[in-house]
């Protein structure tokens, strides 16, 4: 059993025999996988476009653009429907004490100082690893401490890069 929210509507999904139950009733659809994340839909004799332009599983989220509409959607699984039934929907949520490299590489950017209150979500550094920029953000809401890297400077996986309040 799932929790969908979608433009701030919930739904309850299951699956039975392959098939998705939506709020109790049978969801009937056809769809064909055109390429890898692109799909065709009919549904109700309506025919969709669809794309998956971000599956996000560390923060069950996924982005999708329908006929040309964006949509973001917020999944809930059974264990996060009970700890938040339990209270405890923000234990997963700790607080983030530092950001680490997820990947060796060079630092080719820095968009925070010490002292700079950030939001979950903002771009912090930027990481060149294998060719390609990687936008490292803030894994929580926090004060920035210190910045343990400069510009131009490489670093290892796993190497502490930003400490936080």
């Amino acid at each position: 059993m799932y929790t969908a929210t979608l433009n701030n509507q919930s739904f309850t999904v299951d699956f039975a025999n392959g098939q998705p139950i939506v709020n109790g009733e049978p969801f009937s659809w056809d769809i064909i996988k055109i390429v890898d994340r692109r799909f065709h839909v009919l549904y109700q004799n309506r025919s969709y476009t669809a794309e998956v332009l971000e599956l996000n599983a560390e923060e069950k989220t996924v982005s999708l653009k329908i006929n040309g509409h964006i949509h973001l959607v917020n999944v809930k699984d059974r264990f996060d429907l009970l700890l938040e039934k339990m209270g405890m929907s923000n234990a997963a949520s700790a607080k983030v004490n530092e950001l680490k490299a997820p990947m060796p590489g060079l630092i080719v950017g820095i968009s925070v100082q010490p002292g700079d209150v950030i939001s979950k979500g903002d771009s912090l550094l930027i990481l060149e690893a294998m060719k390609m920029e990687n936008n490292l953000k803030a894994p929580g809401d926090g004060t920035v401490k210190t910045i343990r890297v400069g510009k131009g400077d490489r670093v290892e996986k796993g190497q502490v890069l930003v400490e936080f309040l």
